[in-house]
C-alpha cells in the first residue's frame, strides 16, 4: 500500500523539511550574511525531526491510526517551528538581528498543508475500511 495519495504527500512534506531547508535562506542578518536551518541546532534538529516524522508515517502503512497520530504530531511540530521563526524574527525591536526574511521561514507552512492533505486522505482510507467492514 505505499501507491496511495497519502505516501505522497508524506514524501513532499519530508522533502521539504529535509531537503528545502537547506536550500532557502532562513533571513538575511544585519550585515548581509544569509542565516540557513543548519546554522541554528535546534531549527535544523526540528526540521530534521519533521522529515524524520514524515518517512515514519510513510512506512506504518498497516496501522492507519498511528499513521493518522504522527501526521497530527509533524503537523504540531511544525507549528512550534513556526512559532519560533516568528519569535526570532520579531524578538527585537528595529533591524538589529534579522534584516530581512527569507522564503525558508514560510517552508513549515507549506509542509503543514501537506501533512493536513495526508491526514485527510488518512481519514478517508480509514473510513473505507470501516465500511467494508460494516458489511462483513
Amino acid at each position: 500500500m505505499i501507491q496511495r495519495i497519502q505516501t505522497l504527500y508524506l514524501l513532499i512534506s519530508a522533502g521539504i523539511s529535509a531537503g528545502l531547508s537547506f536550500v532557502f535562506y532562513l533571513w538575511i542578518n544585519d550585515i548581509g550574511d544569509k542565516i540557513y536551518a543548519i546554522d541554528y541546532p535546534l531549527f535544523y534538529s526540528l526540521f530534521f525531526g519533521s522529515a524524520l516524522l514524515s518517512l515514519i508515517s510513510i512506512f506504518l502503512y498497516k496501522n492507519r491510526k498511528s499513521q493518522f497520530v504522527l501526521g497530527r504530531l509533524n503537523i504540531l511540530l511544525n507549528f512550534v517551528l513556526l512559532g519560533l521563526f516568528v519569535y526570532q524574527t520579531l524578538n527585537l525591536s528595529g533591524e538589529t538581528l534579522v534584516s530581512e526574511k527569507g522564503i525558508g521561514i514560510l517552508l513549515p507552512i507549506f509542509s503543514i498543508v501537506f501533512l493536513v492533505l495526508a491526514n485527510k486522505a488518512i481519514k478517508k482510507d480509514e473510513d473505507l475500511v470501516k465500511s467494508v467492514d460494516r458489511l462483513r
